[in-house]
């Protein structure tokens, strides 16, 4: 604190040197003039006094027949004139202050924490559909509201946090963890028995055209059987299970949630064609480095003159400026790279047509294993002449090609004589 106060009232760095520098010191202290830091060097002392003890000291360098000499001056008495001289960096430093200021009142980054099942891309574009975005004054977010949607708005979402810290909006989700296939435990959690009414109920049809190799039902009614020919959108299973009247006639439905194992089969032709001629590119060595410049989504280019290659590949990377630790700001900034380079024609020898063949053919069977599909017969043939090679894929497939949809069956209105007959 004590520094401050000295920074403030302004202070000066003196060489003393002469007949008694020590009597000087002691006629210092009787005077109560303050003075700090105090060196000997011999020949001399340096010391710290304020500038108000030093126009004290002019009596006193006469009695004991010293001399004193300023060295270093400190503090706003002496900052503040110099900058009177410096108006534009004056100006420059007063509008950089008022730019962070009111950067401050805006949104500028947003972290999302916590999702596993739901990407930061879905995230994000929902969050721009409710008008959250960078760039936002900090006055518009309404954090409770958004709490409260995003769980609405994805049932996975359990629970949901938003945080302000600094210029950085942070969103902290917690996912539901539990499998699809737990309904009826969830039912009971909530307090409802199995076979009650749950709404509108769902239906489980079919994703695709095939024929049911399989089939087993937990719940709801089936609609087909196994050896059936289905076709895509058909409903399987229906979540409406009817109650029937002593004369086997329908009542009303009880609405659930169809849940079901089922396996389609079905045919698929795959062909891949890749050319044998390919164009590689080989660089010449030859680059030039582009400097840019950005506020929000304006980019300029801070080099001179225009890339002049004919054919080039432009890499680079740009970074935001970060104050703080969560104080970011609206500009970034950057360098480019452009290399030139010249296409030049080849042709594929026969064993990397081979190779990039069987890439293509590991490429279609890893995507159907990671879909879950059984190949359960395939003829694979290859066509190759000098410009093409061909790769015909038959398969005869089979997975769980189902999708779950609202139930759409309507309620049977209750006549008069039924509600005579639920009465007595």
């Amino acid at each position: 604190m004590l520094h401050w106060i000295q920074y403030v009232k302004g202070y000066v760095s003196i060489k003393v040197w002469g007949y008694s520098t020590e009597r000087f010191l002691n006629l210092c202290g009787n005077h109560d003039i303050l003075v700090w830091d105090i060196e000997n060097h011999g020949d001399y002392y340096t010391m710290k006094v304020s500038v108000k003890g030093f126009f004290a000291l002019k009596t006193l360098l006469r009695k004991t027949g010293t001399r004193a000499a300023v060295l270093k001056r400190y503090g706003l008495p002496f900052f503040v004139p110099k900058m009177k001289r410096r108006k534009i960096f004056v100006s420059g430093l007063l509008i950089c202050l008022l730019f962070w200021i009111l950067t401050g009142f805006y949104i500028w980054d947003i972290k999302i924490e916590g999702n596993y099942s739901l990407t930061e891309d879905v995230l994000m574009d929902y969050l721009e559909t409710q008008g959250v975005h960078t760039s936002m004054p900090k006055k518009n977010l309404q954090i409770e509201e958004l709490e409260m949607q995003l769980r609405e708005e994805y049932d996975i979402i359990t629970w949901a946090s938003l945080r302000v810290d600094g210029t950085t909006l942070i969103i902290q989700i917690r996912e539901n963890e539990l499998p699809d296939n737990d309904y009826e435990n969830l039912s009971e959690a909530n307090g409802s028995e199995p076979g009650e009414d749950a709404g509108s109920g769902k239906d489980i049809v079919a994703s695709k055209d095939g024929v049911i190799v399989y089939m087993i039902t937990r719940k709801g009614v089936p609609q087909v059987t196994v050896g059936d020919t289905v076709e895509k959108g058909q409903i399987l299973v229906s979540g409406a299970v009817p109650v029937y009247n002593d004369d086997n006639t329908i009542r009303k439905y009880q609405y659930y949630e169809a849940d079901a194992d089922i396996m389609i089969m079905y045919e698929k032709s795959i062909c891949v064609e890749r050319k044998t001629a390919w164009q590689d590119k080989e660089y010449s060595g030859r680059e030039k480095k582009i400097f840019l410049f950005g506020i929000r989504d304006k980019e300029w280019n801070l080099s001179a003159g225009k890339v002049k290659f004919e054919t080039y590949d432009v890499s680079g990377e740009k970074k935001q400026v970060q104050l703080l630790d969560h104080l970011f700001l609206p500009v970034f900034y950057g360098v480019k790279q452009a290399k030139e380079y010249t296409l030049v024609p080849k042709l594929h020898t026969e064993e990397e047509m081979q190779q990039i063949m069987e890439e293509e053919w590991n490429k279609i069977l890893q995507t159907l294993e990671e879909k879950s599909v059984q190949i359960i017969e395939k003829n694979v043939t290859i066509n190759k002449n000098r410009e093409f090679w061909v790769l015909n894929a038959h398969m005869q497939l089979m997975e769980e090609a189902i999708q779950t949809v609202p139930n759409t069956t309507e309620q049977i209105p209750v006549t008069e004589s039924e509600e005579e007959v639920a009465i007595q």
